[in-house]
Formats: C-alpha cells, structure tokens, sequence
C-alpha cells in the first residue's frame, strides 16, 4: 500500500478537478497541460495533487491536497518538497502560495504571510491573485536557496 507521487499528465485534468473540488478548492484556472503538477496515487487511485505555477523567477504553489482518509500521512509534504526543490533547480527566486484555510500547515516549509502589495506584478496577475480568491486570503512567500548554483 505505498504511495507513488508521479508527474501529472493532461488527460488526468479530469481526476484532478475531482479532487481538487472535494477539497473546495479552485479549478477555473487550473492548466491544461498540468506541467509542475504531482499526483500521488496508491494501487494507481489518485489520492493527492500538488501543483507549481512558473512565471518568471517567481512560482506560484497551488492545488496541494489530499483526500481526507489520506492525511495526516506526509503525502502533501512530500509533493511540496519536491516542487519546491524542483523550483530551487530552476532558479526561482521566490515561490508564493494563495490560502484561505492552510497558513499554519505552511509555516513548517518555511513560507511567511506578506502584504498582498509586496507580491510581484507576475503573481498579482493571475486569477487566482486578481479574483478567484478572496481579498481575505493570506499570501505567503518563501525565498530559495538556489543549492545547485
């Protein structure tokens, strides 16, 4: 009963909408071609999703969850960690996050709340920035290291 974490391809959308929706999460942006998402599975039943959004030197994590029989289990950080790290291969600078509910799940990964008006042009345009999310959301950054440099 292991959990496999896999890149996610586009004709899993679908499967990811699902899961995504019973989190009550967002879907009306989600990418097409799902690039920078991971999905963990078990016995090859989606069971996670996390997902980076590039735009330059900056990212933008979206989309991590879990089904509720699956958490508490790490799965979630695993995804994170390695988009994370991903993003640090790639040379971003700084990775953002958009929540209403997960701040405090978050902090343990190093990310911080910052004022909305600190947040790059690039992420202030998306629609996840501009509208789909609550003006009540908090924002949170995380800087990266740049190991590989």
């Amino acid at each position: 009963m292991s959990i496999q974490i896999d890149n996610a391809r586009p004709e899993e959308k679908e499967l990811v909408v699902s899961l995504l929706e019973e989190a009550d999460l967002l879907t009306e942006d989600l990418p097409g071609s799902l690039h920078n998402f991971l999905l963990a599975k078990q016995d090859g039943t989606l069971v996670g999703v996390a997902g980076l959004e590039l735009f330059g030197l900056v990212g933008l994590l979206r989309s991590v969850a879990v089904k509720p029989v699956h958490q508490g289990k790490g799965i979630a950080g695993q995804m994170v960690e390695r988009l994370l790290a991903g993003a640090d291969k790639q040379g971003l600078q700084e990775v953002y996050l958009i929540t209403t509910t997960a701040d405090h799940y978050f902090d343990r990964y190093g990310f911080i709340a910052v004022n909305r008006a600190q947040v790059p042009e690039a992420i202030q345009q998306t629609r996840q920035f501009s509208g789909l999310c609550p003006s009540s959301s908090v924002v949170m950054k995380r800087n990266l290291k740049h190991q590989n440099a």
